[in-house]
């Protein structure tokens, strides 16, 4: 069978020696009347400009194969018939930041031809190779990214970029935007595309309905959707109209259509579209027609799903021909001046592919080098700050001043602390405006700060944290709320495979530090069920990078919040703060004694606030016997039954892990070290849980004693009285204690 290369080549010879009717059809020109028309000097100069970036997107993912199959090359998704979204990035400007579909290197090549000094083939062949010398991802991934070209790199082979994509244009027009510095000018744009089969999935509606959304509403929102259309996902065929339907529908975003086949029109129409977008800050798609040559990658056998009949049909509506047939139509370049062109971008990508060093990342320690990166002593000094002016911000009294609070009010004057010392933070999720969020965590803060910096979302956990996601690169520092830690699983990858995977795949060139604050864990009396009772937590605790914070008492939960915060805006961190719910309002340990109040402490102890750092566990209750290791809900409960043992003769120590991503292992082995036994008081589940971790840990450092772990039940929390059979109890801690203490020393 002919290959789309031979193809390529012969009919540009047919066509130079003058043979009968392209069977690819005449030259589609929409001059006046039918005319062939006058090309402006604009006109002229992007369709060659145009042309090259397609040629060299074409010869690179021949390159591709060619080198994969030497074993040289470990990615070969390629472009081929996709190079008509050159024209999109020939219509906006290079300072528009761009998150790409990983079919999109017509793209990146032709913004890479508006940017003197950077060289597409290189960047896209290193990182296929994965050598060290790509200057994006350092050897990690192939991905379109680069810092120059305002490229923000994507991994993503469905939607999940576009709710960043979204959030990245919506603070781009924010009304806080001029309490930070953006990478961006004030009339950037925002570009993303993606696959027609990708348009189904739940991130690609999310963002579009966020985007009609913004638009039914008036509020500004700059970006361009480009639907990059080959009617297949993979082997499965995209029905036809659907896409077309579907996008037609999104109310209040006007919809553009390009093919790939008539390049001088679809330069025209993507001129269009990004003016409405620039002019009017709008959302707009474009619905362009690609076609998928060469197959989905390297290993797709696609004769396997399509006839060969049906392969070479397509090789008709090859951007790249249609291209090269309107430049001779238009008597731009013969098609001998096309052919020697194509032969020449050949060799120029070969010899490019010939001097890429075939070099790898050589260690565990050099992959992981942007996940581990720390600055502790900027993290450090970051903590500390305090807003010169607070008093104003809080007006009557300083919380210093006040009473001894719970952690909901210590948790809510740390936010207006930090939100005062950095004006670039945003507060943002359901609930949390007007009314305060569900618990009064965030009250009064949008009184204190306005709508602009602390706001109400969409009832969609992807869409809140896509507005994380770009709003941090637009020079924010987000703090979003997830209004349940059960909600959150709608939106995981948001966190896995977009937030905390950014650092890795750009070399850490790239960041998006935020604190997403999580209401979660059990506990709540009266209230909810599995939604409102969750206490599922590995889903968090496996993210590469990710830190996750869990406070269980007020007296450090300022402490560690602002370290959080700290680590979002010094090192790009991914920080999650997971709040007790049932801890929110607690004022006892034992009735009446308020031992679970604390005083909010003034910026003169921030000095001392170490034992809050990343990396530091907590004792909260010494004791000879055994050590109870726990956090959350289970640093309440473990001391009461602390108290209940002591009444038996068993003496506990109680350590609060604080951390729990990463563990405070030195801290955590210390305290160990000191007792004979340890019993690990999880109560998240079983399975999966916390407890799995730690005692892992232990074994891993060679702790010589006696280990033992109580958790909760694997299974989801039901409502009222039942779920006291699943949840883990104090009568269970003192059953296990009393159980470890009793066993022979090791």
């Amino acid at each position: 069978m002919e290959t789309i290369d031979e193809h390529f080549v012969r009919r540009m010879r047919e066509t130079g020696a003058g043979a009968g009717r392209d069977p690819g059809g005449p030259v589609q020109d929409p001059g006046p009347a039918g005319s062939r028309g006058v090309l402006s000097p604009r006109e002229r100069q992007e369709l060659l400009a145009c042309f090259e970036a397609q040629l060299l997107s074409r010869h690179i993912d021949f390159a591709c194969r060619a080198l994969q199959a030497r074993g040289e090359a470990f990615y070969t998704i390629g472009s081929s018939g996709h190079e008509s979204n050159a024209a999109v990035a020939l219509a906006l400007r290079p300072t528009d930041p761009a998150l790409l579909h990983y079919r999109s290197g017509g793209f990146y090549t032709a913004r890479a031809g508006q940017v003197p000094g950077t060289a597409a083939a290189q960047d896209i062949l290193s990182g296929a190779m994965s050598s060290t010398s790509d200057p994006i991802s350092g050897g990690r991934h192939k991905v379109f990214g680069s810092v120059p070209l305002n490229v923000i790199p994507q991994t993503s082979t469905i939607a999940s970029h576009l709710p960043r994509a979204f959030g990245l244009a919506y603070a781009l027009d924010s009304g806080a935007r001029h309490t930070t510095v953006s990478p961006w000018p004030a009339d950037a744009v925002v570009i993303s595309s993606f696959g027609d089969a990708s348009a189904n999935h739940s991130t690609a509606l999310g963002a579009l309905n966020a985007a009609a959304y913004c638009a039914h509403r008036r509020i500004p929102l700059p970006i361009l959707f480009v639907c990059e259309d080959n009617g297949l996902g993979i082997s499965t065929k995209s029905p036809a109209g659907w896409v077309e339907n579907l996008l037609r529908s999104i109310p209040g975003v006007d919809y553009f259509h390009g093919s790939g086949t008539d390049p001088r029109r679809l330069l025209r129409t993507a001129h269009e579209a990004a003016a409405v977008v620039r002019t009017e800050r709008r959302p707009a798609v474009l619905h362009l027609k690609t076609v998928r040559l060469m197959g989905h990658a390297g290993s797709d056998a696609e004769i396997a799903y399509r006839s060969r009949r049906e392969i070479q049909a397509e090789y008709a509506k090859d951007p790249l021909l249609a291209t090269a047939r309107t430049l001779t139509g238009l008597g731009v370049m013969s098609p001998a001046d096309v052919l020697d062109r194509y032969e020449t971008v050949r060799a120029v990508v070969a010899d490019t592919a010939a001097r890429i060093p075939r070099d790898h990342l050589a260690s565990a320690s050099a992959v992981t080098a942007p996940l581990t990166r720390t600055a502790p002593e900027e993290v450090r000094r970051v903590s500390l700050r305090a807003a010169p002016g607070r008093a104003d911000v809080f007006r009557a009294r300083l919380p210093e001043q006040e009473p001894p609070q719970t952690l909901a009010q210590i948790i809510n004057a740390t936010l207006k602390d930090a939100m005062a010392a950095f004006p670039e933070t945003l507060v943002f999720g359901e609930d949390v405006g007007r009314k305060g969020g569900v618990y009064g965590v965030t009250r009064g803060l949008r009184k204190t700060f306005g709508p602009d910096r602390v706001f109400d979302t969409l009832l969609d956990e992807q869409t809140v944290l896509g507005m994380a996601l770009g709003s941090a690169l637009a020079g924010f520092l987000p703090v979003p709320e997830i209004q349940y830690l059960a909600y959150l699983h709608n939106a995981e990858d948001q966190l896995r495979g977009e937030a905390a995977s950014l650092r890795f795949f750009s070399a850490g060139q790239y960041e998006n530090g935020m604190v997403v604050r999580v209401a979660g864990l059990a506990y709540q009396k009266g209230f909810g069920g599995h939604f409102h009772n969750d206490n599922s937590l590995a889903v968090l605790r496996d993210i590469p990078g990710l830190v996750l914070a869990v406070p269980s008492h007020p007296a450090f939960a300022g402490g560690l919040l602002r370290h959080c915060l700290a680590l979002a805006r010094t090192e790009g961190r991914v920080c999650v703060f997971l709040e007790p719910i049932a801890l929110y309002h607690q004022r006892d340990l034992f009735d009446g004694d308020a031992a679970w109040l604390a005083p909010y402490p003034a910026p003169t102890a921030w000095e001392t606030d170490d034992a809050c750092a990343l990396g530091r566990a907590r004792r909260v209750r010494d004791g000879r016997d055994l050590l109870l290791v726990t956090f959350g809900n289970g640093v309440r409960m473990s001391r009461r039954a602390a108290a209940t043992l002591a009444g038996q003769g068993v003496d506990c120590a109680v350590l609060d892990l604080q951390w729990l991503s990463p563990l405070p292992e030195d801290d955590l082995l210390t305290a160990a070290a000191e007792h004979t036994r340890v019993l690990v008081v999880d109560e998240t589940r079983r399975s999966g849980g916390v407890a799995e971790q730690v005692v892992a840990a232990l074994l891993d450092r060679g702790y010589p004693g006696r280990i033992a772990r109580v958790t909760g039940s694997d299974s989801y929390i039901p409502l009222g009285p039942a779920a006291d059979h699943v949840l883990l109890s104090e009568d269970d801690i003192v059953t296990a204690a009393t159980a470890l203490a009793r066993h022979p020393a090791p």
